[in-house]
């Protein structure tokens, strides 16, 4: 191993770039740094909060919206109406009833 000094000069230069501007919906401001012939993304998630960021700071993108947690309860009552369910629910309790029967 060489005793040389470590770093850029060893990789050799980098491609030419240019910092880009993003903000999020809380003002915050994040220039990532990109090659000048890269394609650049309309969003860039902001590194302190986590939002999107756009490049128009007066306009920066809505905060994506979170679906809360459902229950396989709150699915069933999505697909099944009361009525549904208290046919099925009769429809069970009669199967029970004349399995005792027969015990």
């Amino acid at each position: 191993m060489g005793a040389g000094p470590t770093g850029e000069s060893e990789r050799g230069e980098s491609a030419p770039r240019r910092r880009i501007s993003y903000w999020c919906a809380n003002g915050h401001e994040a220039r990532p740094s990109f090659a000048l012939d890269a394609e650049i993304p309309e969003e860039w998630d902001c590194p302190r909060c986590g939002l999107p960021g756009g490049q128009d700071e007066k306009n920066p993108p809505a905060a994506p919206r979170t679906e809360p947690y459902k229950t396989h309860l709150a699915y069933v009552k999505e697909r099944r109406s009361d009525a549904d369910g208290e046919a099925i629910l009769a429809e069970a309790l009669d199967r029970l009833r004349k399995r005792r029967e027969i015990i």
